[in-house]
């Protein structure tokens, strides 16, 4: 499960979220939705990630998509405070808006140029449940109902996104190519034209976000990052310095600051 964003500074009161994987028919398309509350007024750090994240914001904020990105970026005071996210694969992004996800990489755009009179739609119908189980049971079935498959599917890349983000995918991206019985540089062309990142870059996204994930865990322990597949100890501190320019312990602490609501 991906994490979206994290406080910039801790603070009095912990960022709040809710996780739930997407059911296993949306899993190519959508990676899981969750609910947040943070407090207001409050900076945030976009980490690293490799998909695009569908945002609802209940305080009156337009909804908005995120693109995938490679480095953490920072917001003196995030637009969004309490609302839902979800996280779309590329076929997820090209399925519900018909826009590749490489227009949006490093961007952050509004839903409603995307999806029309649909993304006020789906923000009305989510502030009215009461729990967070029946808004994710509306968001499972919106979707569901708005995805279009077909939409501009690149079978192959899709395929290949998939297989980099997986723990024992290919260890090189030569390794990847073989797998799929084309070459290198078709597999880099397609992920530039499809997600708009290398194929290097999304395989170094899914590495650091398979150890925030680990991190989540309230019983996590710093040094089991290395078994997300770095080499060693080294290797993963220079990579979470680069991609989220804080040291491991640093960013540990973070992700460990992050309460659970309840759903």
């Amino acid at each position: 499960m991906a994490m979206h964003s994290l406080p910039a500074q801790p603070g009095a009161e912990p960022y709040e979220m809710v996780a739930r994987l997407s059911p296993p028919h949306l899993r190519p398309y959508v990676l899981g939705w969750a609910g947040f509350h943070a407090r207001q007024g409050r900076p945030s750090r976009m980490l690293p990630l490799n998909a695009a994240t569908l945002i609802i914001d209940f305080t009156g904020m337009g909804p908005l998509v995120t693109g995938p990105r490679a480095t953490v970026t920072y917001s003196a005071d995030s637009p969004w405070r309490h609302g839902m996210a979800a996280g779309l694969t590329p076929a997820g992004m090209s399925a519900l808006t018909g826009t590749p996800l490489r227009e949006v990489a490093g961007a952050t755009v509004r839903l409603e140029d995307l999806l029309g009179a649909r993304a006020a739609e789906l923000t009305e119908r989510l502030m009215a449940p009461a729990s967070w189980a029946e808004r994710f049971g509306l968001l499972e079935e919106r979707l569901t109902a708005w995805l279009r498959p077909d939409a501009g599917r690149d079978g192959l890349i899709m395929h290949a996104w998939r297989r980099l983000q997986a723990p024992a995918g290919p260890p090189t991206i030569g390794a990847l190519a073989d797998e799929l019985g084309v070459s290198r540089r078709y597999v880099e062309l397609g992920f530039r034209r499809t997600v708009g990142l290398s194929p290097k870059t999304v395989a170094r996204i899914a590495r650091f976000q398979r150890t925030v994930d680990t991190w989540r865990r309230p019983s996590a322990t710093l040094g089991e990052a290395v078994a997300c597949g770095y080499a060693d100890q080294p290797h993963l501190t220079r990579e979470v310095r680069a991609m989220a320019r804080m040291t491991p312990k640093e960013l540990f602490a973070f992700v460990q600051y992050t309460d659970r609501l309840t759903g």
